[in-house]
């Protein structure tokens, strides 16, 4: 079952044929440092699932600009989701206590449709999102959640790189996330 740091115990989905089991670990991210401690979550879930060093290291630089995103423009709690499918960890969200996933949305349709971005590549601001998407190959999503409190959130996700090279396919991201949390 998944490990919460209030204790409590996520769902998960073991059930009908043709369904995995998936399992959510999530922890609580303090404001003033979220950042770090998604980083140091993360990297430690993806070294015990046996992921090269280079991939880790992407991981860890998207997880942490979501969650500087999320302490800079969101409000708490804050979380960090790590949802894995019969054993690999296969993707990750960021969740915050903005329930409002617009401009988000906005930014991803606009990361879609274009090839270049004429943001300076060593902006100071304004880069994570592009960051996100670009270093997850676009295999990135944002869509409502309820949060740990029970409060209405947004989740900010990417799929993780696993050791096979396989990534899920993102369309189905919120529906195993609803089917594991709910």
């Amino acid at each position: 079952m998944a490990e919460l740091d209030s204790g409590t115990t996520m769902g998960r989905d073991s059930g009908a044929a043709g369904r995995s089991d998936v399992r959510a670990l999530v922890k609580v991210l303090r404001p003033g440092s979220a950042s770090r401690r998604a980083r140091a979550i993360l990297r430690d879930v993806l070294q015990h699932a046996g992921l090269p060093g280079d991939d880790i290291d992407t991981a860890e630089l998207i997880v942490a600009e979501l969650a500087a995103n999320a302490e800079k423009h969101a409000c708490p709690p804050y979380e960090l989701r790590v949802f894995s499918l019969d054993g690999v960890p296969t993707w990750c969200e960021v969740v915050d206590g903005d329930p409002d996933t617009h401009e988000i949305r906005l930014i991803f349709n606009l990361l879609y449709s274009v090839t270049e971005i004429g943001l300076p590549l060593l902006a100071e601001n304004g880069r994570g999102l592009l960051l996100a998407h670009r270093l997850s190959y676009g295999n990135c999503r944002t869509y409502p959640v309820t949060t740990l409190a029970g409060t209405p959130g947004k989740a900010v996700a990417f799929v993780l790189p696993t050791c096979s090279g396989d990534r899920l396919i993102l369309s189905s991201l919120p529906d195993l996330c609803r089917r594991s949390t709910g």
